[in-house]
């Protein structure tokens, strides 16, 4: 088939034009697979990070360890707002917080959250 070809019929080229699997890779890679109940965790742990508020949390938190009303200041939000946010990104140990007094101050739960949020900053702003 040609590259001509490919194209008309939807084909750009991004899958093998014959079925021959490598059996020697599958036996490497194979091994390496997790169970399917991990894989949904994951999945639902990914989610978390697709929503631009809690991003937008999860990056001043990687900075610096903030109360509740300095992150309702900084992306100019009601504390309603902020408190759901939140109490999601609690509830799936992404952050954390310690009352201070009358205030609770919220942290990124370990280097992992901060490691993946700036290595998808990073990759989101190379240039291609």
């Amino acid at each position: 088939m040609t590259e001509k070809n490919n194209l008309e019929k939807g084909n750009d080229g991004d899958i093998c034009e014959i079925m021959d699997p490598h059996e020697d890779v599958i036996k490497r890679v194979k091994p390496h697979m997790i169970d399917e109940k991990k894989y949904q965790e994951l999945s639902e742990f990914f989610k978390i990070f697709g929503n631009s508020t809690r991003l937008k949390i999860i990056s001043l938190l990687s900075y610096e360890d903030l109360c509740v009303c300095d992150i309702c200041e900084t992306l100019n939000l009601n504390q309603n707002t902020v408190s759901n946010q939140l109490r999601i990104l609690r509830t799936n140990n992404i952050v954390k917080y310690k009352k201070e007094g009358k205030m609770a101050r919220y942290s990124l739960t370990d280097i992992h959250i901060e490691m993946i949020y700036k290595i998808g900053l990073e990759h989101t702003l190379e240039e291609n």
